[in-house]
């Protein structure tokens, strides 16, 4: 089992540095499956000197490869690294991920035994992801209730045998705005019979910053996006469960609505109380809240997307 890493990557030079050490330091057992293993790292367009600096620093990363395209998306960067790799098992993991030093054996070892316990290797591994906005010790971050994901295929830690991704076909580079594209290739992948294997031993630290107010229209606009991208998603297939998934129901509607009170509890009318939070030094609470309004924004946001869909169409 030779394992190839594929990381996109955008802007993300910091906490890239932290990433790639990591992985950089994994510890094999004697004996392991895992007989080696490369990063293929590929810039998204960056313009904060990410691939100068790489290549300035090349001898602390002798695993890594890196590759470069026009800023066109994750689904496209990741496609690229794919077609770019030698391995014949492919992990994803995000550029804002901190992993520990058996990440790679961990995932080896679930693939191992998911086909045994499962009697096919019709599977692929995720791993868990723990939240973190701790720069300086991401890894020191404990696993949270709300670290929990229900998702199928996320590629924020996964590892998957390349036949089955080439089968499937791949990612979708129709999704170049934020949300979906790896959701949107589980559902072939599922349609497939591929079995999600939890390994939860696989652990990957996802740093984000310290919630802010400055974030929020950043943030606000990642939502529209996401609705965006959803009727695409939807547009694919057109069926109860991805509508579920975008939350293009009555029941997010009716949800968001009365949570959000009608759209009235907003980035304006709580912007004070969440600075409170900031101030108290509970961001990931205030983050949580602020949570209230975006879901908002995203299922306005999806509906209109939805409309103007339904509008073509007609016209």
């Amino acid at each position: 089992m030779f394992f190839s890493v594929v990381i996109p990557t955008y802007n993300r030079k910091l906490i890239l540095e932290k990433c790639l050490k990591a992985l950089e330091h994994q510890h094999l057992t004697n004996g392991s499956v895992v007989s080696g293993y490369e990063v293929v790292l590929v810039d998204d367009g960056s313009t904060d000197g990410t691939l100068e600096w790489l290549q300035e620093n090349a001898v602390d990363f002798p695993h890594v490869r890196s590759h470069t395209q026009d800023h066109l998306g994750p689904a496209a960067a990741r496609n690229l690294g794919v077609e770019r790799s030698v391995g014949d098992t492919i992990i994803f993991i995000d550029s804002d991920l901190v992993v520990t030093e058996n990440f790679l054996q961990a995932h080896a070892d679930a693939l191992i035994q998911g086909q045994l316990d499962v009697g096919s290797d019709r599977i692929f591994t995720y791993g868990q992801v723990i939240n973190t906005c701790n720069f300086d010790d991401p890894t020191a971050e404990a696993y949270k209730l709300t670290d929990f994901s229900a998702a199928y295929f996320a590629t924020g830690n996964v590892a998957i045998a390349r036949k089955w991704l080439t089968k499937a076909g791949l990612f979708d580079t129709r999704f170049q705005l934020y949300g979906w594209e790896d959701l949107e290739l589980g559902v072939r992948l599922k349609a497939q019979g591929l079995k999600l294997i939890k390994c939860p031993t696989a652990v990957g630290y996802h740093w984000h910053p310290p919630f802010a107010l400055e974030q929020i229209p950043n943030l606000i606009d990642k939502e529209i996006q996401r609705g965006r991208m959803g009727v695409l998603f939807y547009q694919k297939h057109p069926i109860w469960e991805v509508r579920m998934m975008i939350q293009m129901t009555w029941i997010h509607r009716l949800l968001w609505g009365i949570l959000s009170l009608g759209g009235n509890l907003n980035e304006h009318t709580l912007a004070p109380f969440l600075q409170w939070l900031i101030n108290q030094g509970k961001p990931q609470l205030a983050l949580e809240i602020a949570r209230i309004f975006l879901n908002w924004y995203n299922v306005q946001g999806v509906y209109a997307a939805y409309a103007q869909l339904r509008q073509a169409s007609q016209s």
